[in-house]
């Protein structure tokens, strides 16, 4: 069965930062691409990251030059979140894309994802 498994959530101030974890079972993890959506609280689900298997970044916009997304070969994949700021207040979700199509617009369009881990940003 596969599973995806958030951690490194967390309060922090706005400046701060945050690493977030995901590690990843059941499905061929180096084979896939992984990403990070968010959800804040009566919000749209937003797109924020995603590295492919070959190690190619994107990230939306506003995210550009604070988080960065990285894997390794113990199935985990990272956002490290720099210079928060209270608008990235969300609970942020890891995904997987497996095989052929794309990105979706939410994490549970994805072929697999997880619980969610909160993250809050206080200014």
């Amino acid at each position: 069965e596969a599973q995806l498994v958030e951690s490194g959530g967390g309060s922090v101030q706005a400046g701060g930062s945050l690493r977030l974890s995901c590690t990843a079972s059941g499905f061929a993890f180096n084979g896939a691409d992984m990403g990070w959506y968010r959800q804040a609280p009566g919000n749209e689900c937003q797109w924020v990251s995603t590295i492919t298997e070959f190690g190619a970044t994107h990230y939306k916009d506003a995210v550009k030059g604070r988080f960065t997304i990285s894997r390794d070969n113990s199935n985990t994949v990272y956002l490290q979140m720099d210079n928060l700021k209270s608008e990235d207040t969300a609970v942020y979700y890891c995904a997987a894309l497996v095989g052929s199509g794309s990105w979706s617009p939410c994490y549970y369009g994805m072929s697999y994802w997880g619980k969610g881990t909160l993250v809050t940003i206080s200014s």
